[in-house]
């Protein structure tokens, strides 16, 4: 058989069955497939189909096969074999075919740059399995499965416009990160007790802070990693269980000031313990009705500043003040200038001079 093209592998786009070898033996011993089937003791229409290629040819019919052409079963076997082989590879190149308008959601060119994908081969198909590999999946349903749901919450709950592969390959580069920080089996107690020695690294600078917020939290199953945030994803925080005794906590860094660097942190650590294991949250992952993201709030609020303090709060004017505050509560200057912005006692120009930059690269 003349190949027309080839498969996106580069190997031929069709697949021979054993039923054409059969048919060759048939011409060179002039023999009908009747008469054949009557030596191999099978039906006329079952050797019809099996040189069709309709029907797998059996091991057990292989071993007829050896006996009546004189070629060893397990050649006949192989023959098999390799056509199954050809036709899964076939309709997989038609699934990746029917795929490709799917690219057009995802960051190809800057997961390129960022070396996660290869530059070639880059032709639609190649791309497809380039980004099913990336993101371990065999098919594009099982992607829009892992994937595409708890981005599409995501999208919903947000604002703003997101990019839903943006956000979804934000997320895989935070698992894939998350595979190489070694953990203690999750223990929402210990976590719990945790909080307090959490809570006091936010006056301490970044760079002192990472190692020791990373290393407390993997003690109790969390893997806290970082990932900047791909263009389009607007994404600050999402936690995703890698498995029951494993959870992720990722993190873009996407404003770069310690008071949104904390809160989000602590709003993570919140849906960790606060809700099911096995859900996916990204952000405010889920519309405002749901109770959850708000208790992922109150329970951030809470760690960093809480209520019984919060009508002292109010009445701070000075950064002199603030800075005061902030060394009683031991906590950062920056977490009490956000949460006066937020709170609406100061506009959000006011005292940002207080916030620290976090330097994704350097700092954390």
């Amino acid at each position: 058989m003349t190949p027309t093209s080839e498969s996106y592998s580069g190997e031929p786009d069709y697949a021979v069955p054993p039923g054409e070898t059969i048919r060759e033996f048939l011409d060179e011993l002039g023999m009908t497939q009747r008469d054949l089937a009557t030596r191999l003791g099978l039906s006329a229409k079952h050797v019809n189909r099996l040189i069709q290629g309709v029907v797998p040819l059996s091991s057990e019919v292989a071993q007829r096969l050896e006996l009546v052409t004189g070629m060893p079963a397990r050649l006949w076997n192989r023959l098999e074999a390799d056509y199954q082989s050809a036709c899964q590879r076939l309709r997989m190149a038609k699934e990746l075919g029917d795929a490709v308008p799917w690219l057009s959601e995802m960051p190809v060119r800057e997961l390129v740059k960022r070396g996660v994908l290869p530059e070639a081969p880059a032709d639609g198909t190649s791309r497809v399995q380039q980004m099913l590999a990336f993101f371990g999946v065999a098919h594009l349903t099982t992607w829009r499965e892992l994937y595409g749901s708890p981005v599409a919450a995501f999208r919903q709950a947000t604002a703003y416009e997101v990019k839903s592969g943006a956000v979804a390959s934000w997320l895989r580069l935070g698992e894939i990160a998350a595979r190489d920080v070694s953990c203690g089996p999750f223990n929402a107690a210990g976590l719990r007790n945790a909080l307090p020695a959490l809570r006091r690294l936010t006056g301490e600078p970044p760079a002192v802070i990472a190692p020791i917020m990373r290393d407390i939290c993997a003690r109790h199953g969390v893997a806290v990693v970082v990932v900047e945030e791909i263009t389009g994803a607007r994404a600050s925080g999402a936690t995703r269980w890698v498995n029951a005794d494993k959870v992720m906590l990722l993190l873009s860094l996407r404003y770069r000031t310690d008071d949104h660097l904390w809160f989000t942190f602590f709003h993570e650590l919140g849906h960790i313990l606060l809700h099911g294991r096995g859900e996916t949250w990204i952000d405010d992952s889920v519309p405002e009705d749901d109770p959850r993201e708000r208790e992922a709030d109150r329970f951030a609020c809470e760690q960093l500043i809480p209520d019984e303090h919060l009508d002292r709060l109010r009445e701070l004017r000075s950064l002199e003040s603030v800075r005061s505050f902030a060394r009683e509560l031991e906590i950062s200057p920056g977490i009490v200038v956000g949460r006066l912005q937020h709170e609406g006692v100061w506009p959000r120009r006011q005292g940002n001079a207080l916030k620290r930059k976090v330097d994704l690269v350097s700092d954390l």
